[in-house]
């Protein structure tokens, strides 16, 4: 019997920037709302699924309008586990993930200069999604 696959092309309309800091998600959240006059809330926390069937929970806030979106993400699970479960696995070195489509407001490189600017904030930097394994992570 003939096997038939389905393929699914997802676009991907967002920026993704890596952040490294020692703030805490929640003040991180605060500081990013008002720098850039947004309203990032706390959301009920992004589970994904790993390869082993296991499932991990990683904390995130949302600002969403009708033609802007703004998430962050914190690219370790939230049970600790911090040796070998990334959100994007491939740089394990960010503490903060954000994705942007900020059509409104800002394009990718004003959104990163503005955040260069937090004094808790060591590294901001893009992310390329060209080549990036874990992007699936972020279809939801």
């Amino acid at each position: 019997m003939k096997k038939t696959r389905l393929l699914i092309e997802y676009e991907f309309d967002f920026d993704l920037v890596g952040l490294i800091t020692t703030t805490r998600g929640y003040q991180l959240a605060w500081q990013l709302n008002q720098l850039l006059g947004t309203h990032l809330v706390r959301q009920t926390d992004l589970a994904v699924g790993f390869k082993n069937s296991e499932e991990k929970l990683f904390t995130n806030f949302a600002h969403q309008s009708s033609l802007n979106r703004l998430k962050l993400f914190k690219n370790r699970p939230n049970d600790g586990d911090s040796g070998k479960y990334f959100l994007i696995p491939e740089f394990p070195h960010f503490d903060f993930i954000i994705l942007a489509a900020m059509h409104e407001q800002f394009d990718t490189n004003q959104l990163m200069e503005l955040v260069k600017t937090l004094p808790q904030v060591q590294l901001v930097t893009a992310i390329p999604l060209e080549g990036l394994k874990s992007k699936s992570n972020f279809i939801f």
